[in-house]
C-alpha cells in the first residue's frame, strides 16, 4: 500500500485488537510515538463562537480534534475511521469563507458521526467485521451538516449493527469510557460519546433504535437527544429498523445538543416521516414553565425482574428533588406500557435481519446476529406488519398519561444499572446477552416503538465516579417542551463543569 497521505476513498482506520486500538494512523505508516494529549475542546456553540469572532481558525480547531484522536486512540479507542487529509483540507476552506466574512450555524466546526452513518469516500461498516467499499455519497444527515459549514472529522465505532449497550466487536476491539476505562460507554453510538466526552469533538451524532443515543449519554455524562422519527433524516435508509431507529445529537450541553439538533432536521425527499419544523436552540433559551413531572420506577415488562440499581435510584431521585425545587409538581406514576415488548422485538430483529443479509460476508458476523438474522426472518413480513398496526393503540395507551392524567413529561431512569466493565457481555449467547442487556437497559427502548423524543440528562455518579442518567420523555412532537426543561435542569445543576480525567 502507498504511503501517500490518505484520501477519502483510502480511509484511515484504527487497528484491530482484542481490547483497544492502536493509533490511527495513514494506510502504510508505523504509528507515530505517542504525543502529550492536548486541551479538550471547546464547546459546539463556544467554537462557533470562536470562529466568527476570529479568535481561533478551523484549521486549529480541526487539528487539535485530529490531535487528541490520536493520542487517546491506544487508550479510548473512539474513532473507526479519520479524514485526516480532507478534514483540514475543509478547513482550509471554512477559514478562507469565514474571512470572507460568511457565516453558517457549525462554519469550520469539527463534528464526528457514527460508523452506522454514510460519509461519501468512506465504507460504512456499522461495526461489522471485513471490507466494504466506500460509499458514493453522504446520508442526508451528513449533507445538512456540511450545509451547516460542519467539517466531519472521521467516523465513530459502533457495535455490529447496533445491538447492543455497549461498543465492542472483533472489528475494532472495545471502546472505553473516558471516565474510567475500565467500563463501556454504552452502546450503540458508544464511539461518539466517548468522543464528546473526552473532548475529542465539541459534538457527535449517534443513532437511537432502542436507547443507543441516551444510554451511552447517560453512562458518559452527556446530554442525548432522541428526537421524534423523522425530525432527523435516517436517508438512504427511509424507515430504519421498521421505524425504530432515529439519529440524534451528543453534546455535553444542551444548547450544544440544540445547535447539532437544529442544522441536521429536515427530510429526505424520500422520508417516510415528516413532523412539523422545531426550533431546538430557541427551545434551550426559553423557560419551560411550571410543568407536571410523572417520576416513573417500573420499568416495561422484560421478565428478567430489573429494576433501578439503589445508586442509580439515588440519582435520579436527587434529580427529582431538583425539579420540584424548582418549581414543578413532581408524582410518582405507572405508564400503562401493557405488552409493548411483543411489538419491539419483531420490529428490532426484522431490522437486524435487513442490516445483516446485506453484509458480503456473513460468515464474519457474530453469533449473536446471526441468531437475530434468523429470528427477524421468522418474525418478518406478516408478524411485523401486525406489530407496527399495534403502534396506534400504543400510543393511546401510554399517551393516556399525558393526555388523560395530564402530566406533561416523564422522567425514569435512563438506565437501571451504571456503565458495566468492559467484557461484561463476551462470551455470551444471544439469549443470555438479551437478558442481560434488558436487566441493565429496561428503560428506553419504548419510546423507539412509540417513536416520540427523549432527552438524557446527567443524573450525577455512582460513590465509585460512574456517570449515570434520567431520561425526559414526552408525548408525540414534545422536543421543544423537552429541551426547555432539561436547560433549566442544567443551569441548576452546572452537570458541564465536571469533566473526566482523560
Amino acid at each position: 500500500m502507498s504511503s501517500a497521505e490518505p484520501t477519502e476513498a483510502e480511509p484511515t482506520e484504527a487497528g484491530r485488537t482484542e481490547q483497544t486500538g492502536p493509533a490511527v494512523r495513514e494506510p502504510g505508516r508505523a504509528p507515530r510515538p505517542a504525543a502529550p494529549v492536548p486541551s479538550p475542546l471547546p464547546g459546539l456553540a463556544e467554537s462557533a463562537r470562536l470562529l466568527a469572532d476570529a479568535t481561533t481558525t478551523s484549521t486549529a480547531l480541526v487539528a487539535d480534534a485530529l490531535a487528541r484522536i490520536e493520542a487517546t486512540q491506544p487508550t479510548l479507542n473512539a474513532f473507526r475511521h479519520l479524514r485526516a487529509a480532507a478534514a483540514l483540507a475543509e478547513a482550509a476552506e471554512a477559514d478562507r469563507r469565514l474571512a470572507a466574512g460568511e457565516r453558517l450555524p457549525l462554519l469550520g466546526v469539527p463534528v464526528a458521526v457514527k460508523d452506522d452513518t454514510d460519509v461519501a469516500g468512506l465504507p460504512t461498516h456499522f461495526g461489522c467485521d471485513g471490507e466494504r467499499p466506500p460509499v458514493a455519497s453522504d446520508s442526508e444527515a451528513v449533507r445538512r451538516l456540511r450545509a451547516a459549514g460542519a467539517v466531519v472529522v472521521g467516523k465513530t465505532n459502533s457495535c455490529e449493527l447496533g445491538q447492543w449497550p455497549f461498543t465492542e466487536g472483533t472489528a475494532f476491539g472495545a471502546t472505553r469510557n473516558p471516565w474510567n476505562t475500565a467500563h463501556t460507554p454504552g452502546g450503540s453510538s458508544g464511539g461518539s460519546a466517548a468522543a464528546v466526552a473526552a473532548g475529542l469533538v465539541p459534538a457527535a451524532l449517534g443513532s437511537d433504535g432502542a436507547g443507543s443515543v441516551r444510554i451511552p449519554a447517560a453512562w458518559t455524562h452527556l446530554v442525548g437527544i432522541k428526537p421524534q422519527r423523522g425530525r432527523i433524516s435516517v436517508h438512504p435508509h427511509s424507515d430504519a429498523f421498521q421505524g425504530l431507529t432515529v439519529n440524534g445529537p451528543l453534546a455535553r450541553t444542551v444548547a450544544d445538543a440544540a445547535l447539532l439538533l437544529d442544522a441536521v432536521a429536515g427530510a429526505h425527499p424520500e422520508d417516510f416521516h415528516r413532523p412539523p419544523a422545531v426550533r431546538a436552540a430557541d427551545a434551550a433559551r426559553r423557560d419551560p414553565g411550571r410543568l407536571r413531572i410523572a417520576l416513573a420506577w417500573r420499568p416495561p415488562l422484560t421478565l428478567t425482574g430489573a429494576g433501578p440499581d439503589p445508586e442509580v435510584r439515588r440519582a435520579v431521585t436527587a434529580l427529582a428533588d431538583t425539579l420540584a425545587r424548582l418549581g414543578h409538581h413532581v408524582e410518582e406514576a405507572r405508564p400503562r406500557y401493557g405488552l409493548i415488548g411483543l411489538a419491539f422485538v419483531p420490529r428490532a430483529t426484522a431490522g437486524i435481519a435487513e442490516f445483516a443479509a446485506r453484509h458480503p460476508e456473513p460468515a464474519l458476523l457474530d453469533p449473536r446476529t446471526r441468531a437475530a438474522l434468523r429470528t427477524g426472518t421468522r418474525l418478518g413480513g406478516r408478524v411485523v406488519r401486525a406489530a407496527r398496526a399495534r403502534e396506534v393503540r400504543q400510543h393511546r395507551r401510554i399517551g393516556a398519561l399525558f393526555d388523560a392524567s395530564g402530566f406533561d413529561v416523564l422522567l425514569t431512569p435512563t438506565t437501571a444499572a451504571p456503565p458495566p466493565r468492559i467484557g461484561r457481555f463476551d462470551d455470551l449467547s444471544a439469549w443470555r446477552t438479551d437478558v442481560a442487556m434488558a436487566a441493565a437497559c429496561p428503560y428506553a427502548w419504548p419510546w423507539n416503538v412509540l417513536g416520540w423524543p427523549g432527552v438524557n440528562v446527567p443524573a450525577g455518579f455512582t460513590r465509585s465516579g460512574l456517570p449515570v442518567g434520567a431520561q425526559l420523555l414526552g408525548p408525540s412532537r414534545s422536543e421543544e417542551r423537552l429541551i426547555a426543561l432539561a436547560a433549566q435542569l442544567e443551569d441548576d445543576r452546572r452537570w458541564f463543569e465536571h469533566r473526566p480525567p482523560v
